[in-house]
C-alpha cells in the first residue's frame, strides 16, 4: 500500500514539473516565436533605432518625423535606390544616405506558400524601423558635415553587385564628402567614405558607423540562444541580451579589428571597421516618445584635412541571414576575427561546431537535412560502439541474473540492509557494475544537447523538410494527436500537442526498456514504466529533428542491444 503510495505521489510530482517546465519556460518561448512570426508576417519585420559614440566628436543620433508611419510612407519620405542582389532587395534613402530597406529573398517568415519574404531593414518613423548609416562626426571643428536630414546627389539610380552607387554632398564650407556603395552577391556591403578639402581651413574629423533599431524585438528569450548586442573587439566575443542591455545602457569596449552590431535568431546586422585600425565600439540604450532605441555603433581615430588634402575611410556593412559557410567566407576573406561566431554555438563549440560540419558534410552527400541526421547517429553509435557493446553485454548478464536476485529479495525482503549486502557481494561474486547500463546514456548527452543547439539555432535547418508531414525540422512536429492530425480546428496546449514522432519515439523507449533488467526496487519499476509516457511528454515541444534523432538512436540501440543479449543467454545455457 505505501508503495502504491510512493508511486502516485512521484507520478504526480513529475507531471507538476513537466507542466510548471511547459507553463514558465518552453511555453513562453514559443509563444514569442509564434508573435515574432505573426509580427513579421504582418509588417514583414522585427526591428526599431538609437543614438550614437562619445569622446571627440559623437555620432549622431536619427532624427525623425513624429508619429508612426506605414512602412510604405517612411519609404516615401526620400527619393532611393534600388538595391537588387541575387539574395536581397530594398533600396538606400538618398535624403540622410541610410541603407533603411533591406528584404532577405530567399527567405519566407513561415512556411506557407504565399508567406511574404522577411524583412530586416526599414526606414526610420516606421513601425519596426532599422537601419545602417555612416558618416564623419566633427573633432572639435566648427564644419557642417552630412547628417540625416541631407540630401545626397547619386551617379545611378540602382545598386547591384556589378555596379556600385556613389553619392556626393559638398558642405558650405567647401568639404566635398563622397560615399562609394557596393554590394556582392550574398549580404556584404563596402561602404568607402572620402572627404576632399576645397575650402582654406584645415579640419578635424572622424568616421564612424551605426546601426540603430527602435522598439524592442520579440525575442525567445531562451539561455540557449542569444539574441540582442553582438561584437568582438580585438578576440574578445561580447554578447549582451536586450534585458541586460537596457539594464546597462551603454556599453563601451575598443579593439584592433573586430566586429558589432545586433543579432536575430536567424538574421544579424553588423558593422566591420577597418581591421587594421584600432576602433571605439559601443551599445547603447536610451528611451524616447515611450520607445525603446537600441544602437551599436563605432568610431574611428579622429583624421586631421588640410585645405587641398583629402581622407578616406572603408568600413563593411553586414545585413543578412546567418548562414555558417558565408560567415566563414567573409572571416577569411575579409580577415575579419572571429566573424564565424556570429552564429550563437554555445559554452561548448568544440562539439556543436563539429556536428554541424558533420550534419553539413552529409547533407552535400543526401540533400536532405532530416537523412543527414540518421547518417550522424549512426556515426555516433559506431564512435561509441566499443563502450555500449561492453555496457549491453553486462546488462544481459544482470537480466540473466534475475531469478537469482528475486531469490534474495524473497529471502531477506524483511531485512533490507542485509538484501542490500547480499545483492553487492552477487554482484562482486559475478563481477558486474550495476551502474554499467547508465554509460552510453551520459556519454550521449552532452550529443544530445549540441544536436539540440545545432538544430534549434543554426538557419541551415530552418524549414528544412525531412519526408511525409515534415516540413521544418526547427520546428516541433505538427501532425499532433489532439486535434486528429489536424482534422480538429483546436489549439491545444503545449502539453497536449503530442505529435506523431515523439509517440514513436516513446514506443522505442518502450521496447528498449523490455530489454533492461527490470529494477530490483518495485516502486522503481513501476516509475520506470512511465518513462516513456513522461518523455513523450518532455520531447513533445522540441524540434522534430531532435526527437527524430531519439527515436532513431533508440531504435539502433534496441537492434544492437538485441543481439547482444541473445549472444549472452547463448553462453548463459551452454
Amino acid at each position: 500500500m505505501q508503495d502504491n503510495k510512493n508511486l502516485i505521489i512521484a507520478f504526480v510530482l513529475s507531471l507538476v514539473i513537466l507542466v510548471a517546465f511547459d507553463h514558465f519556460y518552453m511555453g513562453p518561448s514559443r509563444d514569442a516565436q509564434l508573435a515574432a512570426q505573426k509580427a513579421a508576417a504582418e509588417h514583414a519585420a522585427v526591428t526599431k533605432p538609437a543614438a550614437a559614440p562619445g569622446a571627440s566628436g559623437p555620432v549622431p543620433e536619427a532624427a525623425e518625423a513624429g508619429g508612426v508611419l506605414t512602412r510604405a510612407e517612411a519609404l516615401a519620405r526620400s527619393p532611393r535606390i534600388a538595391v537588387h542582389t541575387p539574395k536581397l532587395s530594398g533600396s538606400i534613402a538618398l535624403q540622410g544616405a541610410r541603407l533603411d530597406d533591406l528584404t532577405l529573398t530567399n527567405y519566407k517568415v513561415t512556411l506557407d506558400k504565399d508567406s511574404p519574404d522577411v524583412t530586416l531593414l526599414s526606414p526610420a518613423g516606421s513601425d519596426g524601423a532599422y537601419f545602417a548609416d555612416f558618416g564623419w562626426a566633427t573633432a572639435g571643428s566648427a564644419v557642417a558635415v552630412p547628417d540625416a536630414t541631407t540630401l545626397w546627389t547619386a551617379d545611378s539610380t540602382e545598386l547591384t553587385p556589378a555596379k556600385p552607387v556613389t553619392l556626393s554632398w559638398t558642405s558650405p564650407e567647401g568639404l566635398l564628402f563622397t560615399r562609394k556603395i557596393s554590394v556582392d552577391d550574398d549580404y556584404m556591403f563596402t561602404v568607402v567614405q572620402r572627404v576632399q578639402n576645397t575650402g582654406d581651413k584645415t579640419v578635424s574629423l572622424t568616421p564612424y558607423g551605426l546601426i540603430s533599431r527602435h522598439g524592442t524585438p520579440v525575442t525567445a528569450d531562451m539561455m540557449v540562444l542569444h539574441e540582442g548586442a553582438i561584437g568582438v573587439f580585438g578576440e574578445t566575443l561580447v554578447e549582451e541580451k536586450y534585458k541586460s542591455w537596457r539594464k546597462d545602457g551603454r556599453i563601451a569596449h575598443s579593439g584592433q579589428g573586430g566586429w558589432l552590431g545586433m543579432t536575430d535568431k536567424y538574421w544579424m546586422t553588423a558593422l566591420v571597421p577597418d581591421q587594421s585600425k584600432t576602433f571605439d565600439g559601443r551599445f547603447s540604450y536610451t528611451k524616447k516618445d515611450d520607445q525603446d532605441r537600441w544602437q551599436s555603433d563605432y568610431k574611428m581615430p579622429a583624421e586631421t584635412l588640410a585645405p587641398g588634402g583629402s581622407i578616406e575611410a572603408t568600413s563593411h556593412l553586414f545585413s543578412g541571414a546567418k548562414v555558417v559557410s558565408i560567415l566563414e567566407n567573409y572571416q577569411d576573406k575579409l580577415s575579419i576575427s572571429r566573424f564565424k561566431d556570429g552564429v550563437d554555438w554555445g559554452w561548448y563549440p568544440w562539439l556543436t561546431k563539429p556536428i554541424f560540419m558533420l550534419l553539413h558534410f552529409f547533407h552535400n552527400i543526401f540533400g536532405n537535412f532530416g537523412v543527414s541526421i540518421l547518417a550522424l547517429t549512426v556515426l555516433i553509435k559506431l564512435a561509441f560502439f566499443p563502450l555500449a557493446n561492453k555496457s549491453y553485454e553486462a546488462m544481459g548478464r544482470m537480466k540473466q541474473m534475475q531469478p537469482k536476485m528475486k531469490a534474495l529479495q524473497e529471502r531477506y525482503k524483511e531485512d533490507k540492509p542485509r538484501l542490500q549486502q547480499e545483492m553487492m557481494e552477487l554482484y562482486k561474486k559475478e563481477k558486474l557494475n550495476p551502474m554499467a547500463g547508465c554509460l552510453p546514456i551520459l556519454v550521449q548527452i552532452p550529443v544530445f544537447f549540441a544536436l539540440y543547439k545545432v538544430i534549434y539555432v543554426t538557419i541551415e535547418m530552418r524549414h528544412a523538410p525531412f519526408f511525409g508531414w515534415v516540413h521544418d525540422l526547427s520546428a516541433p512536429d505538427p501532425m499532433v494527436l489532439t486535434t486528429l492530425f489536424g482534422l480538429i480546428p483546436w489549439n491545444p496546449p503545449h502539453m497536449l500537442a503530442i505529435g506523431i514522432w515523439p509517440l514513436i519515439m516513446g514506443l522505442t523507449m518502450f521496447l528498449q526498456q523490455k530489454l533492461n533488467p527490470a529494477p530490483t526496487d518495485p516502486v522503481q519499476a513501476q516509475i520506470m514504466k512511465f518513462l516513456p509516457l513522461i518523455f513523450i511528454f518532455i520531447l513533445a515541444p522540441f524540434p522534430v529533428g531532435l526527437v527524430i534523432y531519439w527515436t532513431w538512436n533508440n531504435t539502433l540501440s534496441i537492434l544492437q542491444q538485441w543481439v547482444i543479449q541473445k549472444r549472452v543467454a547463448a553462453r548463459a545455457a551452454a
